[in-house]
């Protein structure tokens, strides 16, 4: 048995049982036994773990209950407290930036896969950063549908207004997303200009998917109207 664990302790600990047991599922009264909580508890401190992300998913009928997907999940990450709070300034203004909702949701994930006391030193580290509001925080409306369309690979028709206020419409095969520090922009092959052409979010003013398929172009080396760009990796 537990005895005297607050709830952060709690939520992680309940992960780390699920995980232990995995793929056999733990019903709520069973988990609540084990901490000593009211099955109400458990199920509300489940409720919270599907709402960051953790995939648990419920089994039905005789032998069911709560269950956690093995292959989708963390083990502890040993990132320091330092570390976590870097991640949260990096995604702290996350409204402009691409994929913006799942920016919030890998940070969650993160911290869920700390450990306790790790994830509660990060947490008052955090609380230490203050971020003014700042002009290029706005997130353009078209800005999820030209996501969309890099993610699924798929041609994209834009209403672009250009630096002298001229708005045309283009079909895009997009192959890229880049940032000067400030302003994101879709590189891709414009069919009307029959090139590589760069796009300010800022500037497209409707945006939809057309259900084309996009060919799958390298992505060029940018330079017309754009600094030098760094291409983002995960490997370092």
């Amino acid at each position: 048995m537990i005895e005297g664990v607050n709830r952060t302790d709690r939520l992680y600990a309940l992960v780390e049982e699920l995980r232990a047991v995995a793929p056999r599922p733990r019903t709520a009264q069973q988990l609540a036994d084990r901490f000593e909580v009211s099955v109400r508890t458990v199920e509300r401190d489940l409720g919270a773990l599907l709402e960051a992300g953790v995939p648990i998913y419920t089994r039905t009928g005789p032998g069911g209950g709560y269950a956690l997907d093995k292959a989708h999940t963390l083990p502890p990450v040993n990132f320091t407290p330092d570390e976590a709070t870097a991640l949260a300034i990096a995604l702290a203004r996350p409204a402009s930036s691409p994929l913006a909702g799942a920016l919030g949701s890998a940070l969650r994930k993160v911290v869920a896969a700390m450990g306790p006391a790790e994830a509660e030193a990060a947490e008052r580290l955090a609380r230490r950063v203050a971020l003014l509001p700042h002009p290029t925080d706005a997130r353009p409306p078209t800005a999820a549908t030209i996501e969309e369309a890099l993610l699924r690979s798929q041609v994209v028709e834009i209403a672009y207004e250009d630096r002298h206020g001229v708005v045309t419409t283009r079909r895009v095969e997009p192959t890229a997303l880049v940032s000067n520090g400030a302003i994101w922009y879709l590189v891709g092959r414009c069919r009307l200009r029959g090139g590589d052409r760069s796009f300010r979010f800022d500037r497209i003013r409707t945006a939809r998917l057309t259900g084309e398929r996009s060919p799958d172009h390298a992505v060029p080396d940018i330079r017309e109207g754009l600094p030098a760009a760094r291409r983002l990796t995960l490997l370092g």
